[in-house]
């Protein structure tokens, strides 16, 4: 019956457990939480020394209304070493049991609350000790060139570990690791007892922790009864070049039991024989021969060596070739001379030796040459590598090698300007030559005195020189000459000779045509010239404007501006510039006024012409009307003092002419009006005329020719006086109008020109007797 409730119970627990499971999640998720800060502690304290037991507590400062999901992150030296999430409230501890100095370092917290994450400050834990070594062999007593098994441990330890071991108090070998322990194999060659111990160092980056030493265990080597042995032949030290050399190698000792024994003969690098027991060696001794022969036994890991020093006396010297001079120049002639200055004499004599010398490994000499040898001036190349041989008893040795270069003589200097030449302004020059071997002296002329000279050294070295010319034909009065053979004369070049600019000056600006006469419409040029060397920029301004009116380059010493067209607007004042290499002038201003098309004033002066005759016309037009008018006037009536109707009589008169005349002034009594009184001609009877006295006082004056007298128009006679009828106006006319009588030509004096009514009538009388007799 239990066994049959059992598993419905154990499904209960189970609900129950999911159930409290999810309502804490619920909780979880619900809640609310205010995340202020984390702090890290480490117990019991920040310096512990080794196996303390250190707890690394991490606090997290939160208030919140119910269970927190809780992220907490451990870090040593910013390397994360434990990470745990937990939903209470308690603090994170982290536990480091038995602390070691591996455990010396930097640690930081970190928690992660509903995604929002805060550190703690940093908090350094140091660890203080380290435990002793421990080094063990696997056995103690071994023979030489043997290996040997040594382990060195600290099973307490952690961290990055490197170990060292040493003998005799010398390091022998190292190794690092993450291990607390290493072992390895190491082989002693030296017979003895040796004294072996360990220690190890803690790495603690920037620094490292030493341990102290560990035990010493002292092992024994014994030596093999073996030994390498090396023989020189012949003995001693007179071994004279040309000898037989004989070397060996062999061993010497027990050799029963020598399963592995190899023996080699060698010398520096060079190995020069081997063997299983015995290696040798013959060669005919020379003086390079001299060293150290090393003779070595190996016989598995036993290595053994001997050394042996030979010294060869040499039979003699190595050759040495020399020149005369140690200068030559290409087609001198120069002694080659190939001497050794020492050898043996017990050997040979010095005329045994022979010499031979070769240039650029081809034989000048034959063998049997005495060592000198002169090199001909014909040759044309003479420069190469040389040396020489000497032989003697089946023995050549060489000399050095010399290498020769024959000096090139210098060749014809060429002097050229370094840049463009300004009269004036200082430049510099360049005296060179093609060829030539250094050192070459280079001198500079001008006409017959030395201006400077200087020697030129390096390739890369010039001979210049600074000089300054006042005029361009003192170009030509310069030269160089060059030499790098004082045996030899100089070499002359030619004149200097270059393009020279000479500086602009006297500008000037003209105009054509002529500042009179430019007119509008017409054509004007500006006209820019200068002195100097070309190529020139000339430029034209106009005051007032900044930019330039046209840029124009031209290698000649002018240029124009052309305007077409010229306007008023053209009027102003005009200056240009010329610019060459050497500097800038500019010319004095010109001020042109444009002056009016000659159409234009013959335009005008016609219309003034037109003008003036349209007004000659308009007054002559107007003069002939009146005098129309005139000629149109009424007759004559001639009245008597008294006028009575019944005395009235017409008298009518011929008239040709009648002029305005004007007066002289001759004084106040003598200005007469016009229509004055005639004075008494004294040809006459006395009588005169008179005016109505009923009428306006006004009289006329008539011009009279000389006529027929018509007697039915002879004036009446009233007494001893004529008197003449007034002019009778018309009916119908009006003031100012012409009336025509006859041939007599009046004017209406009460017309339209009062200012004429005082005005005089000259009567012109041909004779005072032509006057028409009154008729009684």
């Amino acid at each position: 019956m239990w066994e049959l409730q059992q598993p419905s119970v154990r499904m209960v627990t189970r609900l129950l457990l999911l159930t409290s499971v999810l309502l804490s999640t619920c909780q979880v998720a619900e809640s609310q939480a205010l995340f202020t800060g984390v702090t890290l502690t480490l117990e019991p304290s920040n310096d512990v020394s080794q196996g303390t037991n250190v707890t690394v507590r991490c606090q997290a400062v939160v208030s919140s209304s119910g269970f927190l999901n809780r992220k907490y992150t451990i870090y040593k030296d910013n390397a994360e070493v434990h990470t745990e999430s937990i939903t209470t409230a308690e603090d994170l501890i982290y536990s480091l049991r038995m602390a070691r100095v591996a455990n010396t370092g930097k640690y930081k917290c970190k928690v992660n609350i509903q995604d929002k994450e805060l550190s703690s400050k940093s908090e350094k834990l140091t660890v203080t000790g380290l435990q002793t070594p421990v080094l063990s062999v696997d056995k103690r007593v071994f023979s030489e060139g043997e290996e040997v098994t040594v382990r060195c441990k600290a099973p307490e330890e952690s961290g990055t570990i490197v170990f060292y071991f040493y003998k005799d108090s010398k390091e022998l070998y190292e190794e690092m690791g993450n291990a607390n322990q290493v072992e390895t194999r190491l082989r002693f060659n030296n017979a003895g007892d040796h004294r072996l111990h360990c220690d190890y160092r803690v790495i603690l980056l920037p620094d490292s922790v030493p341990s102290t030493a560990s035990n010493n265990v002292v092992v024994t080597v014994k030596e093999l009864f073996i030994t390498p042995v090396i023989s020189v032949r012949p003995h001693g030290s007179m071994i004279i070049e040309g000898d037989i050399l004989d070397i060996s190698c062999s061993v010497s000792g027990n050799l029963q039991n020598s399963s592995g024994l190899k023996v080699y003969l060698n010398k520096g690098q060079n190995l020069l024989s081997t063997g299983q027991s015995k290696a040798n060696h013959s060669i005919r001794a020379l003086a390079e021969h001299s060293g150290e022969f090393q003779c070595t036994l190996e016989m598995g890991n036993v290595v053994k060596q001997v050394t042996e020093n030979v010294t060869i006396t040499e039979l003699f010297s190595q050759p040495v070739l020399t020149m005369y001079p140690t200068e030559v120049f290409e087609r001198e002639k120069f002694t080659l001379t190939c001497r050794s200055t020492n050898y043996s004499s017990d050997r040979i004599r010095a005329s045994d030796v022979k010499y031979s010398i070769y240039k650029d490994n081809y034989t000048l000499t034959p063998g049997s040459f005495n060592g000198i040898y002169v090199v001909p001036g014909v040759v044309r190349n003479s420069s190469g590598i040389y040396s020489c041989k000497a032989d003697a008893r089946m023995i050549s040795k060489y000399s050095a090698k010399l290498p020769v270069h024959a000096k090139v003589l210098v060749s014809k200097p060429t002097l050229t300007a370094i840049g463009r030449v300004v009269v004036g302004k200082p430049f510099q020059v360049r005296c060179h030559s093609d060829r030539g071997s250094l050192p070459i002296e280079y001198t500079l002329w001008k006409k017959y005195s030395e201006v400077n000279s200087t020697t030129v050294q390096q390739p890369h070295h010039q001979a210049i020189f600074p000089i300054t010319v006042q005029h361009y034909s003192d170009m030509q009065d310069y030269k160089c000459e060059a030499r790098n053979n004082p045996k030899i004369d100089t070499v002359v070049s030619n004149k200097l000779n270059t393009t020279v600019i000479v500086p602009l000056f006297n500008p000037g600006l003209s105009v054509v045509p002529d500042l009179l006469e430019v007119t509008e419409g017409n054509e004007m040029y500006l006209i820019c010239g200068v002195e100097g060397s070309p190529p020139v920029t000339f430029k034209w301004y106009r005051r007032g404007n900044v930019q330039p009116l046209f840029i124009a380059n031209s290698t000649q010493s002018s240029e124009s501006l052309q305007i077409k067209g010229v306007g008023n607007e053209h009027s102003g004042t005009y200056y240009c510039e010329a610019i060459n290499y050497a500097n800038m002038v500019r010319s004095q201003p010109v001020t042109v006024d444009v002056k009016m098309a000659m159409w234009k004033k013959g335009l005008i002066v016609a219309c003034c012409l037109l003008v003036v005759a349209v007004l000659v016309l308009a007054c002559v037009l107007r003069y002939n009307s009146k005098r129309g008018k005139r000629e149109n006037a009424a007759e004559l009536s001639v009245k008597p003092s008294s006028p009575k109707s019944d005395d009235s009589l017409t008298v009518s008169l011929t008239h040709s002419t009648m002029e305005v005349y004007n007066p002289p002034e001759v004084g106040v009594d003598a200005a007469v009006s016009v229509w004055s009184e005639r004075p008494v001609d004294p040809g006459s009877d006395g009588e005169s005329s008179v005016a109505s006295n009923n009428e306006p006082d006004v009289e006329y004056t008539e011009v009279v020719h000389r006529q027929p007298v018509d007697p039915a128009r002879v004036p009446l006679r009233k007494g001893t006086e004529t008197v003449y009828s007034e002019v009778q106006n018309s009916p119908t006319g009006a003031p100012g109008d012409h009336y025509d009588y006859g041939s007599v030509e009046y004017a209406d004096l009460n017309g339209d020109q009062p200012e004429v009514n005082q005005a005089l009538l000259e009567v012109n009388h041909q004779d005072h007797h032509d006057l028409p007799v009154p008729v009684e």
